[in-house]
């Protein structure tokens, strides 16, 4: 069994900053990409950032500059470290991660449960 337990949300005013964490722990064989979404009430829930194995990353084009993924492989943690926040940013985000659970499975999604953002104006 798979768990990932984010923390780091809260709210906070226009142009402050959180840092998100998201842990991956149980029978994990290997890691590939892991990536954060997030979803305002009302919207479909879309990709805000992710970063492979090797490090490469991709952001949506309304983060760049501001958000910043990274990862800890040896940890199994991914971090969002977020900037110059705006009341747009303003959702539940989620943590995802393609994870193998034995070196002749497949990769699966799995996912957090969840961490509010409020950002206030």
């Amino acid at each position: 069994q798979v768990q990932l337990v984010e923390s780091g949300g809260g709210l906070v005013q226009a142009g402050g900053s959180l840092r998100l964490s998201c842990a991956a722990s149980g029978s994990i064989f290997s890691i590939n990409a892991m990536g954060w979404y997030r979803q305002a009430p009302g919207k479909q829930r879309e990709l805000v950032a992710d970063i492979t194995s090797g490090g490469s990353t991709n952001y949506r084009e309304s983060v760049k500059g501001r958000f910043t993924i990274s990862r800890d492989n040896a940890k199994n943690i991914v971090y969002l470290q977020m900037n110059s926040l705006k009341p747009e940013d303003t959702a539940v985000y989620f943590c995802n991660a393609r994870i193998k659970t034995t070196r002749w499975g497949s990769f699966k999604d799995y996912w957090g449960q969840g961490t509010q953002v409020t950002v206030s104006s």
